[in-house]
């Protein structure tokens, strides 16, 4: 099929990667992740990456208690460097060609976030991940998602979640009578509270019009499905 999208960017969030351990990265899901970013690309489709950085740190919140805020951030940061960097290997095992960028200079790991020269990678081909967020404590990396695929031009941003279909009227682990929403404004998502992203992200999006696919990652058909025009999960757009 002809793929509706030129260039997106597919949000992960830390624990998508953690499969069904307590915390940390699973080999296999992180494998299985490459394999549906790999069928996108193969497909002529552009596609960045950010990654979130909560099945590292969370491991760390007992360390992290009562640590300054910005000191706690930056630690973050760092997980999503690590995770980064898994997801990297995993994907140039299967024959993809990736480029990690760091908001955080580690030159030995990754390149700089450079703007251009990140499009001028997608244009020819390549994968790539952004690692370490916006760069700054306070941001989150939904907000670092948003940011990027707009300076990137991304067409839209996939959301990949663990254990949920898309967006749902309250959390469905904790609450059995949480309704699923399939499409919803992000005027709405902000004003209901609605875990899809942080405000400061949604109102990114909103101000731009940048839609929003919120699916399950778990289902390796989801990404190529969505990229291909086919209805998944919940729909965060613009009110027409």
């Amino acid at each position: 099929m002809t793929p509706a999208f030129k260039r997106i960017l597919l949000k992960l969030s830390g624990e998508a990667l953690m499969g069904d351990l307590p915390y940390g990265a699973d080999p296999e899901r992180i494998a299985a992740i490459a394999r549906q970013v790999k069928t996108v690309t193969d497909r002529g489709v552009e596609i960045a990456i950010v990654v979130g950085g909560g099945n590292i740190y969370r491991g760390l919140k007992g360390a992290a208690a009562g640590m300054d805020r910005a000191t706690g951030d930056y630690m973050g940061m760092l997980a999503t460097v690590l995770n980064a960097l898994a997801l990297q290997d995993a994907l140039e095992k299967i024959g993809a060609v990736t480029r990690v960028q760091s908001a955080i200079t580690i030159s030995e790991v990754a390149e700089p976030y450079i703007r251009r020269r990140a499009m001028r990678h997608l244009e020819r081909g390549r994968i790539v991940i952004f690692a370490a967020g916006t760069g700054n404590p306070f941001f989150t990396t939904d907000t670092a998602a948003a940011l990027r695929a707009l300076e990137i031009h991304a067409e839209a941003i996939l959301m990949g979640k663990h254990g949920v279909q898309g967006v749902y009227s309250a959390d469905p682990r904790l609450d059995s009578g949480a309704s699923f929403i399939p499409e919803i404004s992000h005027q709405e998502a902000i004003e209901q509270r609605l875990q899809v992203m942080d405000s400061t992200a949604l109102s990114l999006c909103m101000d731009n019009g940048l839609p929003l696919y919120v699916f399950n990652i778990d289902d390796e058909r989801n990404i190529d499905r969505i990229v291909c025009g086919e209805r998944v999960g919940t729909v965060v757009r613009t009110a027409r």
